[in-house]
């Protein structure tokens, strides 16, 4: 046998009988096995699997092999001592900066001025993104309350970082729950808005995504389908609607929960550019964490949006149609509550997109009003500005029309 630490047999079968031998590993090869030598250190035999094979020096072939398994183990090994070195280096590192920090905070006077709240309210543009949220929903002060929770949060954040305290991103992962209409869409818009003016987001915008829009229908599909998505939503808001039905607990194989384990992945190492807000019914939305309790935990802010009342669903009537340059007559707001109190109590009652339904349908009705009465033989068929503005009560369906329709009717 060769002096090196291996040597080379051709004929399996009678070595193995003859020594005695047990395979220890497979060589990368393929072509053989690595067997300890039963001489106390002895050398390593490499064994050939061509019983009986002639012609041709086969150990050059088998030496190339081995140097080339070799060389991988040494390469792995050098991956795993840099691996180690690595994780050191940022020990070290974040012990250095925890030092450091210290050492800044102890001589940091307590007299030192950061600056004032308004100052950052008003520079950076929240208080106006603030006021246009009070502005534009009626009601809802719980959540426009959290909502200035927030911000306050970041502005002082900011104020710490000026003057070197240290700060840390916290966890804006929201979770939005409350029935249709309640204005989840526009106060996920408006915290885009925020974030971005506060420097948490590079740029604010809002992508609205369901099941559909992330779980593919084959295996394969889902992934991509989900990236896509989040790769649209970086440096915003991704507001994902209905979000329980990402998960069928019904079916173990269900697509979903491969889209699940990629946004939990994704909430929990870029949190600095990209904020998820869960959105649905709060008891399918408990159910929903509970099969999911990673992504609860992920989630910092959970919002509770309440029905609206029917003299505030009025007002939202009133703010749809200013904006869209009508007025409606006094007499007509009260033919609009009485439907909208007997509305609120059939199915598929939707807060603000039934309000928003009945005035496009009472514009509708106030078009063909006007139309009719321009062909009519008796006018001369000019219309005048006010009559282009006004709403008045027979344009709205009345109380009395919806209970004719029947208790279960689909309106709308």
């Amino acid at each position: 046998m060769s002096s090196s630490p291996y040597a080379f047999v051709n004929n399996l079968s009678l070595f193995t009988k003859t020594c005695g031998c047990k395979k220890i590993q497979s060589s990368s090869s393929g072509l053989g096995y690595v067997v300890k030598n039963p001489k106390r250190n002895g050398p390593l035999f490499l064994i050939a699997q061509t019983d009986g094979a002639t012609g041709g020096d086969a150990s050059r072939g088998y030496t190339r092999r081995l140097s080339d398994a070799l060389r991988e183990r040494d390469i792995e090994a050098k991956k795993e001592r840099e691996e180690n070195e690595r994780r050191e280096q940022e020990k070290e590192k974040a012990r250095l900066e925890r030092e450091r920090r210290v050492q800044l905070l102890k001589e940091i006077p307590d007299e030192t001025q950061a600056g004032t709240v308004d100052e950052y309210m008003y520079k950076e543009g929240v208080a106006e993104v603030l006021d246009s949220l009070d502005r534009d929903l009626i009601g809802l002060l719980p959540v426009k309350r959290r909502v200035r929770e927030i911000a306050a949060l970041l502005v002082i954040d900011k104020l710490r970082a000026k003057i070197g305290l240290d700060t840390s991103v916290p966890s804006l992962h929201m979770c939005f729950t409350g029935s249709p209409g309640t204005g989840k869409t526009t106060v996920a818009m408006r915290m885009g808005q925020i974030l971005k003016k506060m420097g948490y987001c590079r740029q604010g915008h809002l992508v609205v995504a369901t099941r559909d829009d992330l779980v593919g229908q084959y295996v394969g599909h889902t992934a991509p389908k989900t990236k896509e998505v989040i790769k649209k939503a970086m440096g915003g808001v991704l507001l994902i609607d209905e979000a329980y039905y990402l998960y069928n607990a019904a079916n173990e194989k269900d697509y979903g929960v491969e889209s699940i384990e990629i946004l939990l992945n994704i909430m929990e190492n870029n949190r600095e550019d990209l904020v998820v807000v869960l959105a649905g019914y709060e008891d399918k939305m408990n159910k929903f964490f509970s099969y999911i309790p990673g992504m609860k935990s992920r989630i910092g802010n959970h919002i509770t949006f309440p029905d609206y009342e029917v003299d505030e669903l009025v007002e939202i009537a009133k703010l749809m149609c200013k904006g869209l340059l009508y007025e409606i007559e006094p007499a007509a707001e009260e033919v609009l509550r009485e439907y909208l109190r007997k509305r609120m109590a059939m199915p598929y009652f939707s807060n603000a997109r039934t309000v928003r339904n009945a005035v496009d349908r009472a514009r509708m009705r106030a078009a063909v009003r006007i139309f009719n009465e321009k062909i009519a033989s008796t006018s001369d068929g000019l219309v005048s500005r006010r009559e282009l503005r006004i709403l008045k009560p027979e344009d709205f369906v009345s109380a009395k029309e919806l209970e004719a329709r029947g208790a279960n009717a689909i309106v709308e």
